[in-house]
Formats: C-alpha cells, sequence, structure tokens
C-alpha cells in the first residue's frame, strides 16, 4: 500500500498553502500546526511533512520551534524541509526532531554539499527534494530555476547513497488537477531502486490509488486535506 503523508507548510507559525509555489498565493488554515498534526494522527497517519516556507525563503530554518512541538508532542514521524543550507542547520533540524531532511536547493547549488551529507548521515535521514518548474529544477524557495537535469542528478546521488527522493511538480503543486503520472511513471522505470515521494496534484482519493498502481512509494497530500477533497476519514480508511 502507498504511505500517504500529509502536509504542513509553515509561515509565521501558522498552517498555510501556497500555490503554484507562489508565496503571494497563500492561504492560511489553522493558526496551531500541532493540532493538526494530532488530527493526523488520530486518523492513523504515522509520518508528516513540514515545511518551513519562510525557512526557505529566507535560506535558513525559521520555524524549528513549531517542529519541535511536533516531533516531541505526537508520535509522528517528520520529515522536514526549508532553508537547510548549512551542516549546522542539517543537525539543527535533527535535534528538533526531524527523523529526516529533505535538501532541494543545496543539492543544485553545492552537490559536494549534499554528496557530504549522504556520506555523514546516510541515505535514511538525507532526502533529496526535486521541484520541477516546466522540467527544470527550481531552487531558493522555487523562486529560481536550474540547469541541472534530474536524471543526472538522480544519477550521481545514488550512487552515493540517496535512496529516497520527494519529486514535486510545481504546475500541479495547489491545483488539485492531479499528479503527474507520466513524470513518476518514467523516474521510477528509469531509478527502480529510488523510493520516489510524490508531490503536488492530487485532488481524491483516485488519484492516490493511481500513484499505488505505478508503484510510487508515497504520495504528500496538502491542499487536497484542507479544502475537505479527501476526508480525514478518508486518511483512516486508507491507513487501517
Amino acid at each position: 500500500m502507498i504511505e500517504v503523508i500529509p502536509a504542513i507548510d509553515i509561515i509565521n507559525g501558522k498552517c498555510v498553502r501556497l500555490t503554484q509555489g507562489d508565496y503571494r498565493q497563500c492561504k492560511v488554515y489553522a493558526d496551531n500546526p500541532l493540532e493538526i498534526a494530532r488530527q493526523f494522527e488520530d486518523c492513523g497517519i504515522k509520518r508528516l511533512h513540514l515545511v518551513d516556507l519562510d525557512g526557505a525563503k529566507e535560506k535558513r530554518p525559521e520555524n524549528l520551534s513549531v517542529l519541535e512541538k511536533i516531533a516531541g508532542k505526537t508520535a509522528l514521524k517528520v520529515e522536514f524541509g526549508g532553508g537547510v543550507k548549512s551542516t549546522g542547520s542539517f543537525q539543527s533540524a535533527l535535534n528538533a526532531g526531524a527523523e529526516r531532511v529533505i535538501c532541494g536547493s543545496i543539492a543544485c547549488i553545492q552537490p559536494e554539499l549534499f554528496s557530504e551529507w549522504l556520506q555523514r548521515f546516510g541515505g535514511a535521514k538525507v532526502v533529496l527534494g526535486a521541484d520541477l518548474k516546466q522540467g527544470k529544477i527550481a531552487v531558493q524557495g522555487w523562486l529560481e530555476t536550474s540547469d541541472t537535469s534530474l536524471d543526472s542528478m538522480l544519477q550521481a546521488f545514488l550512487q552515493q547513497g540517496l535512496e529516497t527522493a520527494v519529486i514535486t511538480d510545481i504546475t500541479k503543486d495547489g491545483m488539485l488537477k492531479g499528479p503527474s503520472l507520466e513524470l513518476y511513471k518514467k523516474v521510477g522505470a528509469a531509478f527502480p531502486v529510488l523510493r520516489i515521494i510524490a508531490s503536488g496534484g492530487v485532488s481524491n482519493i483516485d488519484d492516490i490509488f493511481a500513484l499505488e498502481e505505478i508503484k510510487t512509494s508515497a504520495v504528500i497530500i496538502g491542499k487536497a486535506i484542507y479544502e475537505g477533497k479527501i476526508p480525514l476519514k478518508e486518511l483512516t480508511r486508507l491507513n487501517s
């Protein structure tokens, strides 16, 4: 069964969602992320995707206190991303309770540092965040794009111990129009040992089943939950 991972994106300590990664298209859904995390836990969810959007913009984690609360007051395994640009900030995320840390921009801008983290912390702790905008990898909170190709990046890092990648099609993010099935199918065929976590576009239960059918390991869901497209009771059913 595909693993369902709800997302909590944080700006100013609040639970928000962006549309296509645009900070100008921001909607606040809750003032207390811990309460939302507890609701997910009550549904049988085991893992949470927590993104520090302030951190992504400021190039350093800004909401580690939120991570610390959720990790300390729930049993959720938290994967954390946003602004992790140094070994110190990576370690701070682990110290705050992250089970694993998602690194995107740094893998493009300083691949040697990302490689160092893979060697130091291992593939169980270091997750590649590959965010695609019109086929190119986006960096710096999705505000810029890189010429690095997804295939070349995956090929290089898999040889160095990478196990898991969160792959996001930004054009699908927050649009509720279905995930990029062909993208995940193509990546899965090219890199069968990679654990792919799909992100972006999921709008209903059928989208989850479609991703499971192409053997995607996990799926991150955000807006579909907050907008009631996938009720919490369905999460309970999926995890029963």
